[in-house]
Formats: structure tokens, sequence, C-alpha cells
């Protein structure tokens, strides 16, 4: 069962050396053809920001009752109603949050999805966009979110095709 309410408030929030930690996730997928057939190339889901500033990945605080990787993965569902494998870390970076002034380290995530919901916690707030890498890495407002991403590309690129994350059954939209 999904819980259908963002988590809101700062009191479980972890910092570290006085730094907020947020986590987040790139979502992507296999694209599919008009018939529903996935092939090779890859997509990638991009949200826009509740205050209307550009667009970006799921992220947001981590929390002190959570792993990076459950912070992620709730993330994903609260802002992009995508649910999925939370693979292997991206990397950390350090970035200052033009908004607050103060600096911030994110977490990032690869998150290969399986299902999307018709109904998540900010659907009325955001808008989800899938793209290629190239229009992703165009759109998106944060630098260090850009460097996740061309870390993803480069490690799925390398992953042989037998190798790649088998079909499901899941229809997606």
């Amino acid at each position: 069962m999904l819980c259908m309410v963002s988590r809101s408030g700062r009191e479980l929030q972890r910092y570290h050396m006085g730094r907020r930690q947020v986590v987040g996730c790139i979502p992507y997928r296999y694209k599919r053809d008009g018939d529903g057939v996935v092939g090779d190339e890859l997509e990638f889901l991009v949200i826009s920001s509740p205050k209307g500033q550009g667009l970006m990945f799921p992220k947001g605080g981590w929390e002190l009752d959570e792993s990076e990787e459950e912070a992620a993965s709730r993330e994903s569902i609260e802002e992009a109603g995508v649910l999925g494998d939370i693979e292997c870390k991206l990397g950390r970076w350090s970035f200052l949050s033009k908004r607050y002034g103060t600096y911030y380290e994110g977490h990032m995530f690869p998150l290969f999805v399986k299902e999307e919901l018709d109904l998540w916690p900010e659907k009325n707030l955001r808008q989800r966009i899938w793209m290629t890498a190239a229009e992703a890495r165009e759109v998106c407002r944060h630098w260090w979110m850009k460097e996740a991403l061309d870390i993803l590309v480069e490690r799925l690129g390398s992953i042989p095709q037998n190798e790649r994350k088998p079909e499901n059954d899941i229809s997606l939209s």
C-alpha cells in the first residue's frame, strides 16, 4: 500500500556537517514503439518544479527514519508518481541552495521504472515528462543533477544488450 500524502516539515531531516541531506533519483525506462514493443532507446523522466522554475529529477529531504534508497523511492512516488527498482548510487554532490543561501548535500540514484501511477501525492503540483537523455540534460535546472544523468547514461551504455533489465508485464503510460 502506498501513502498518498507527501511528507512535510523538517523535524526529521538529516544534516551532515551543517548541510541538509537531500536524496533523489533519475527515473528511466526503455522506450516502447507504437505497438508497445520495448526497444533499446532510453527515456528519462523529469518533473516540473511546483513553483514553475524549470524541470528537474525528483528529490527531497532524507529523513532520520529511512535509508537513502527509501528516501529516493519515496520522493519518486511523491513527486513523479513512479515506482521501480532503485539501483547503485550515482554519487554525492555539494551545492548551494539559491532559495536558502546554504549548502546542501545531494545524493542521486537511478530508478528503473516499472509502474507509473495515475494518482500520486503531488500530481496537482507537478507535470512529468519523458524525454531523451540529451533533452533531459538540456532542460534540467540543476548542474549536479546533469552530472548524475551523465554518469547514469555512461553506466547504462556500458551494459551489454543481453544483460539489460528484462521486460516487465506492467503497462507504462
